[in-house]
């Protein structure tokens, strides 16, 4: 399995705050059956993204963790005007390496209302966005079809493999359904943050996709999809969404 959205490098966001923490989470992505890890620090206002110190903070993991996993570098890309004109010029410095796969988060508190446009901007210069966790946000719980939309409109979306095991509350569990059921899930991805709390782990949740949605989607979420996006390929698992209320 591939989990392309975790906060595994230490001290340089909310996620792991030392490297003992760090190297444990990696050790449970692997005993989980996770092979390659994207790490993807924030940037956003609380925490300043700079790729250079970034790409040495994961080469020392890297280096600690040998052959048993393997790691890359992407970003949790919060979408704001600043980033985005600065995407916009330098995409290589957000993507997902040597890739144009960008993963998007959208505020808890306000949805941008030329968020379409964006995704436009993002599109017009190569860059394929993926947007994260939609069904832990707030706002897109209360209207999950304007995901529907993007997804027409060419975005990918991932959702938090612990969200399809209840682990986000009954809300995020309905708005994950919601978007499984109308094909409109193309990545499941642990957004990983510590070792107790938001663990690292696919397995659970794509034992629960497959039990519910066939072992070709629950394989196509962990492994087939997030394979392409590393490998900066087209996705071969994007079916049409399912467009009804």
């Amino acid at each position: 399995m591939i989990d392309i959205h975790n906060h595994i490098l230490p001290e340089v966001d909310d996620g792991a705050k030392t490297w003992e923490v760090a190297l444990e989470m990696c050790r449970m992505a692997v005993a989980d059956g996770i092979r390659h890890m994207i790490a993807t620090p924030h940037a956003n206002d609380r925490y300043h993204y700079d790729r250079p110190y970034l790409q040495g903070v994961l080469d020392q993991l890297q280096e600690r963790m040998g052959g048993t996993l393997r790691l890359g570098l992407g970003c949790d890309f919060h979408l704001s005007y600043e980033n985005l004109q600065d995407a916009l010029l330098t995409p290589e410095k957000y993507c997902i390496e040597g890739t144009r796969y960008l993963l998007v988060e959208l505020s808890n508190y306000s949805v941008p209302a030329q968020i379409t446009e964006c995704y436009s901007q993002l599109g017009d210069k190569g860059i394929v966005p993926i947007l994260t966790h939609p069904e832990r946000n707030p706002i897109l719980q209360q209207n999950m079809q304007r995901v529907i939309e993007w997804v027409q409109q060419g975005c990918i979306v991932q959702v938090t493999a612990s969200a399809i095991t209840g682990g986000w509350g009954e809300r995020a569990w309905n708005a994950a359904q919601w978007l499984l059921k109308r094909n409109a899930v193309h990545v499941l991805a642990s957004d990983a943050h510590d070792t107790k709390h938001r663990p690292p782990g696919l397995s659970a949740a794509r034992e629960e996709v497959a039990d519910l949605y066939g072992q070709e989607v629950a394989q196509a979420l962990v492994d087939d999809n997030p394979r392409a996006i590393v490998e900066a390929k087209p996705l071969p698992y994007f079916p049409d969404p399912v467009v009804k209320a």
